[in-house]
């Protein structure tokens, strides 16, 4: 199941526990009132832009085509993975992202076909974010980014260094490469709309807590009591 998915339904399992949170919102949310604002400006963003855009795409591109392109965009995400699994000095998971690349690169036609993981060699999802969480830094407030979603302080920062040894960046000519910032979006987004169907309530809390007990999972290397992965 994909991460996005897995978020969406931690969301609606922590729904259920919501007034046991509520004595910690102060704590997590200082910035709800912030937050708030920022979540209400995505979410009609993505209603009468970012949501009509996808549903287009999906409509007129096969599913064969759809799968392609986010395999290739998974395979330019091992990169970054690579080089942070090296600065959290876990180099066997850094060399089979490595693997994963030469081999869906290659055989794996420039990444548009996932050969990796049927060989066992899993994607890791590492970035920037989780390694400064591997080297101790608190994750600081929960923030809500115009057009970015949920955040924190730490994971803010580290889009930074992660922007910095993303692929597309170094695509040439410019509008090139902003097309593909732009079919990643897109991309991204259509892999929500299965998931966000369980969304119910008060939808900026569950996925305020749904993507702070995800980012705490992925820090910690899933060594999470309260987040049991299986279930999923």
């Amino acid at each position: 199941m994909s991460m996005f998915k897995r978020l969406f339904l931690t969301a609606y399992i922590l729904q259920l526990s919501l007034p046991a949170l509520a004595e910690q919102q102060a704590e997590v949310d200082p910035w709800e009132g912030f937050n708030r604002a920022m979540f209400s400006f995505n979410a009609a963003l993505d209603r009468y832009a970012l949501k009509p855009v996808t549903q287009g795409y999906q409509a007129v591109t096969p599913d064969i085509i759809e799968t392609g392109v986010g395999n290739f965009f998974g395979n330019l995400a091992d990169v970054g993975s690579i080089v942070n699994n090296v600065l959290q000095f876990k180099p066997e998971a850094a060399v089979k992202d490595f693997s994963r690349v030469v081999f869906n690169t290659t055989i794996g036609l420039g990444g548009l076909i996932d050969v990796a993981t049927p060989m066992g060699l899993p994607e890791h999802n590492e970035d920037f974010g989780q390694t400064l969480g591997y080297w101790g830094m608190e994750t600081g407030p929960y923030l809500v980014l115009p057009f970015l979603g949920p955040s924190n302080v730490r994971d803010g920062i580290g889009r930074i260094p992660d922007s910095m040894v993303d692929p597309v960046g170094e695509v040439n000519p410019i509008r090139t490469r902003n097309q593909l910032y732009g079919l990643r979006v897109v991309d991204t987004r259509a892999g929500l709309f299965a998931a966000e169907e369980l969304l119910s309530g008060d939808r900026y809390i569950a996925m305020r807590d749904a993507y702070l007990q995800r980012r705490e999972f992925l820090v910690n290397d899933g060594q999470v009591a309260a987040f049991d992965e299986d279930q999923f």
